[in-house]
């Protein structure tokens, strides 16, 4: 303000020729006003800068010259005597609240695409954050008169001033994105916000979606407190408020918010716990279905990572029900052929329903009559028990009672010792199978090897070879044999080689002799447990069992039978021995265990 005075007294000074040297490069519009801005009375200011507007409705939009006018009207300091004033109160000014409102129209045009070459740093520092400060706290001035007013004229002249101020504002915001954060930052916007009245709250919340979506990633540079009182706002019109025009701005900011802020879903799932089911409750089927589940998934996902994982999982989900769909038409087209498969399934089912209940039937009334038939054999055992305690003289009572338990103790004994004995014996049953079947799988084994084992040594390298083919490779053979002479030997090294060569063969045969025995005699201790385990697992059992059974498993020998006989003692006082020495022979065979480690008599 001071340069522009200094300004226009330099101008009204020098006279006309400073005027004319003036008109050469900046408008005499701008000049003459500048002038009698800075000669007028505070309260006629106001009035007289209106001017602005038909000054700037002259050259064409986005033309140099009008570029070059905003420069000019930057320079003589109008836009600073335009930003100040709009701080006044405008009761007693001429034109009252219309006049604000035009003066911030003129605000956010010239500013917007207005870059000065001159002063530069004043412009983005300080110019341009108190007009956004001045609109701000002229758009409370006037939400606050309009939440006063009383008669519905004044209400709607306010709410249209309102919505011109705020629209100002969006303006200057979207030709200086910069100044979004100082924005954000400023407590005039959160007091904008925090109003329970529907129709400048709606305004407010449109503003808010347009400053977002021209600028998403100012909310990286807000601090957290300003975000969570933005989102708690939001939150409280959603819930006290039905106006669907709140609702779709309100979600649609939100969906915004966490879209471009991923730490705000972060807070809004942490903070707010009952959001999801509050919001499907009040807002579904409002006409912004779309947003809405747009804002439950990301809530419901937690990420949106979750949210690209769960539209990966729908999209699965409807190509399968496309493919089901497909299938179940193309089954319904060969519908009339398999009604009568049908037909006969379902006859198969009811009848083997009706055979499983008949069946169920069945089993229940054979335990109905095997109860029944336990508690009458009971009470004829204790009918009995009683007429035989009749007949019994008194003083052997004691004697009957006590035969009685000992009768009934070897009942309990002979049924669980026989109990446990099968028991052990289908382990032990099941461990011989698993046995025989190992001893099965190395026969077939062994046998595999033996017979591709002779293959080969059978296999001559003639084999399979025309005539052709054999003097082809015989011709290869004398060629080779020519090129890669054998050094000549003496015939004493021959003799000492052959002589060398019987001998290994004839150890070879020797223990190929051994090998054999060995083997035959495995083959013959395998065959004779092969007998035995067939014996064991055909055997009748204990009660069942008889003195002709038990010759089955004795043997005729006698010689046989006594070295038996030893061997069993032998391992019966080997184990019983002392820890001490069996130490590393768990598997030791009962022919090499000496008499020397026998120290004491087994008691048989």
């Amino acid at each position: 303000m001071a340069g522009a005075g200094r300004r226009s007294a330099s101008g009204l000074d020098t006279g006309g020729a400073a005027t004319d040297s003036l008109d050469e490069g900046v408008n005499s519009q701008i000049f003459n006003l500048a002038a009698e801005v800075a000669e007028s009375a505070n309260d006629k200011i106001p009035t007289l800068l209106l001017k602005l507007k038909e000054i700037l409705k002259g050259p064409p939009l986005g033309s140099k010259e009008l570029q070059k006018l905003k420069e000019d009207i930057y320079y003589y300091d109008l836009i600073q005597y335009c930003v100040l004033v709009l701080r006044q109160d405008y009761n007693n000014i001429p034109g009252s609240w219309s006049t604000a409102v035009e003066l911030a129209e003129i605000v956010s045009t010239t500013c917007v695409d207005l870059d000065p070459k001159e002063e530069a740093e004043e412009f983005y520092d300080k110019v341009l954050p108190s007009a956004a400060d001045n609109l701000m706290l002229l758009a409370r001035h006037l939400q606050a008169r309009f939440l006063k007013a009383v008669e519905d004229n004044s209400k709607q002249d306010f709410l249209h001033y309102f919505h011109n101020v705020t629209n100002s504002l969006c303006w200057l915001l979207g030709g200086h994105i910069q100044l979004i954060q100082h924005v954000f930052q400023s407590d005039h916007l959160l007091q904008l916000l925090l109003t329970d009245d529907i129709e400048t709250g709606a305004i407010m919340v449109s503003v808010l979606l347009g400053i977002l979506q021209v600028n998403r990633t100012v909310l990286f540079s807000v601090e957290e407190k300003n975000i969570r009182i933005i989102l708690d706002e939001l939150i409280y019109k959603l819930f006290a408020t039905s106006n669907p025009v709140i609702g779709s701005t309100s979600i649609k900011v939100m969906l915004l918010i966490v879209e471009s802020h991923p730490p705000t879903l972060k807070i809004l799932c942490t903070s707010y716990k009952g959001l999801c089911s509050l919001l499907s409750k009040q807002w579904t089927g409002r006409g912004f279905d779309k947003e809405l589940s747009q804002l439950l998934d990301l809530l419901y996902a937690g990420s949106t990572q979750g949210v690209s994982q769960q539209k990966s999982y729908r999209a699965a989900c409807l190509i399968q029900a496309a493919w089901r769909a497909y299938q179940t038409r193309k089954r319904v087209k060969n519908l009339p052929k398999v009604v009568t498969t049908l037909q006969r399934s379902f006859r198969a089912k009811r009848e083997q329903e009706m055979h499983r209940l008949e069946k169920m039937r069945e089993e229940e009334e054979l335990k109905c009559q095997l109860q029944l038939r336990r508690h009458r054999a009971l009470r004829e055992f204790r009918q009995r028990q009683l007429s035989l305690l009749e007949i019994v003289p008194a003083s052997e009572m004691d004697k009957y009672l006590q035969e009685e338990r000992e009768r009934s103790a070897l009942l309990i004994q002979k049924v669980w010792l026989g109990y446990r004995q099968r028991k052990a014996f289908n382990k032990q049953k099941q461990a011989l199978k698993e046995f025989r079947a190992a001893v099965i799988v190395q026969r077939a084994v062994l046998k595999f090897l033996n017979k591709r084992r002779n293959l080969r040594s059978c296999i001559t390298p003639w084999q399979g070879l025309t005539d052709t083919q054999r003097l082809e490779l015989r011709a290869k053979v004398d060629a080779h044999v020519k090129l890669h002479p054998v050094s000549q030997e003496s015939k004493e090294r021959a003799n000492e080689r052959h002589s060398h060569a019987q001998e290994m063969l004839g150890q070879y045969l020797m223990r190929r002799n051994l090998e054999r025995k060995s083997e035959q005699r495995q083959e013959a201790l395998l065959a004779q447990i092969n007998t035995d385990i067939e014996l064991l697992m055909n055997a009748p059992g204990l009660k069942e069992a008889t003195k002709e059974d038990t010759a089955v498993f004795s043997s005729r020998s006698v010689p046989v039978a006594a070295r038996a006989r030893q061997s069993h003692n032998t391992m019966l006082q080997f184990t019983r021995g002392p820890w001490w020495k069996k130490l590393g022979d768990e598997f030791q065979d009962p022919e090499m265990i000496y008499a020397q480690d026998l120290d004491f008599d087994l008691v048989l």
